[in-house]
């Protein structure tokens, strides 16, 4: 169910023809039940996939808006553990939408492979994205995953040559993530007129979807990546929503919901109007 739960959000997506809407949420920021219930508004605004992060104290690829984040949720107690627990209540509530949890290796490793795959499953998580393991070393905790029916999916890069290309995308399921510009999330605009090539050679590698993320920061940035990938995702623009209304004493979960119907709309129609 977990693997086929995350290729259906991207077939039904395509079979409507429109690009799948992915959106990444730390949890734990500010505090467990907001996130719960800002995960419940990004279902009401018609989000395909959720991404929920878990904090690290370390967190290398990611711009100043999840490196808040993720402080914020390390102070409020957040780990993986609670993290897992957290989807488990998500799941409970919406039994069909895809979610994944990402974040890095070190709270994997300490909680062990084995273990992380059997929670996540449990949990009725459907993959992962471990943004600081390579292929090369990524055997281990790929066979834990895969005897748990769950995904592992990595990052393409525009820095990923044709050469590479096939290492990254061997045994991935459900959907390669193609990240759109060098650099940290959240770091740069995304620029759609040089990625629609590599998007495609990353797509006729893997024989899976790409969703395009990092940079997408507005609806209309969502509309053109939208005509381009299988999947956009969005993830700073969202965290510094929850972060604006929660520092003004307003409800993160409305503000969320609000920013992601917003951009769920831009991905459903980007389609029916002309290129750009």
């Amino acid at each position: 169910m977990p693997v086929s739960r995350l290729s259906s959000a991207f077939a039904n997506a395509a079979a409507e023809g429109r690009a799948a809407f992915v959106a990444y949420v730390m949890s734990g920021d500010p505090d467990a039940a907001t996130t719960g219930a800002v995960l419940d508004a990004l279902v009401a605004a018609g989000t395909d996939v959720i991404e929920l992060g878990f904090p690290f104290t370390d967190p290398m690829a990611d711009g100043p808006a999840i490196q808040a984040a993720g402080l914020r949720a390390l102070k409020a107690g957040t780990t993986l553990a609670s993290t897992l627990e957290t989807a488990a209540a998500f799941r409970a509530r919406h039994p069909e939408t895809a979610l994944i949890v990402m974040g890095y290796l070190n709270p994997v490793e300490s909680m062990g492979y084995q273990a992380f795959a059997q929670r996540a499953a449990e949990a009725g998580v459907d993959g992962a994205i471990i943004v600081d393991v390579p292929p090369e070393e990524a055997a281990d905790l790929a066979g834990a995953m895969d005897a748990a029916d769950l995904a592992l999916i990595r990052l393409a890069t525009p820095t990923t040559d044709a050469g590479r290309l096939p290492a990254v995308v061997k045994g991935v399921r459900g959907f390669v993530y193609f990240v759109s510009v060098a650099g940290i999330t959240g770091d740069k605009a995304i620029e759609t007129a040089g990625i629609e090539q590599m998007v495609a050679s990353v797509r006729a590698a893997s024989s899976l979807p790409v969703a395009v993320g990092f940079g997408i920061r507005t609806p209309e940035a969502a509309a053109r990546t939208a005509r381009i990938a299988d999947g956009v995702v969005v993830g700073s623009a969202i965290v510094d929503q929850i972060a604006a209304a929660h520092d003004k004493g307003h409800d993160p979960a409305a503000a969320a919901g609000t920013f992601a119907a917003e951009l769920s709309a831009a991905i459903r129609i980007a389609r029916q109007g002309p290129a750009h």
